[in-house]
């Protein structure tokens, strides 16, 4: 049996992620939302460190319910604060809280999260074509507006960088190496779809 080839992924959980989320397009707004503040949480971490504590985060915030995490108040803030399953930080949590409510308002004007986020790729993934991940870029002129107009609206944790790797998350971007057996799982499931 010939060894299968993995972009990343040198654990069972971070092997797991690769395998059967990262890159894959997500239209569920939920899952958007959750995949924007684990993106934001991680800022200056790894990314396997904010896996670990994953399940963590889903219980802390309501299954990352926007309307929920929306209406968290000074009470929930220093139980989260107090939470050691999750990233403790302050200006991370307020982040989450802040988006969640401005989250809500893309939605109520737009009728989705996912129409208005994926409205920046035209609905349809970005296929990289990658042979190494030293030529992939940590952000795009996509990322660099979509920063821009949700920094704009008064998102925090939303820079360039953590915008671009929401976008590979949630597949806007398809960037699995091209030798990875993923690659052209995700391509036959767009095209078929």
């Amino acid at each position: 049996m010939s060894e299968i080839f993995r972009c990343f992924g040198n654990t069972e959980l971070y092997a797991d992620y690769h395998d059967n989320e990262w890159g894959r397009p997500v239209h569920d707004d939920n899952k958007l939302f959750e995949m924007l503040i684990l993106e934001g949480a991680q800022a200056g971490l790894s990314w396997e460190t904010v896996l670990k504590k994953r399940e963590a985060y889903r219980e802390a915030f309501d299954g990352f319910d926007p309307k929920k995490v929306a209406l968290y108040d000074d009470a929930k803030r220093a139980e989260l604060l107090a939470n050691p399953g999750i990233i403790r930080n302050r200006l991370k949590i307020n982040a989450a809280i802040i988006n969640a409510e401005l989250f809500l308002e893309i939605v109520k004007k737009y009728g989705s999260f996912d129409s208005f986020i994926w409205a920046y790729v035209n609905n349809e993934p970005i296929v990289g074509h990658w042979e190494s991940f030293d030529y992939m870029p940590i952000t795009t002129e996509i990322s660099d507006k979509i920063s821009k107009d949700l920094k704009k609206m008064g998102f925090k944790f939303v820079g360039s960088t953590i915008i671009y790797s929401f976008m590979q998350a949630v597949g806007m971007v398809n960037d699995h190496l091209k030798p990875c057996f993923v690659y052209q799982q995700i391509i036959t499931e767009e095209s078929d779809s």
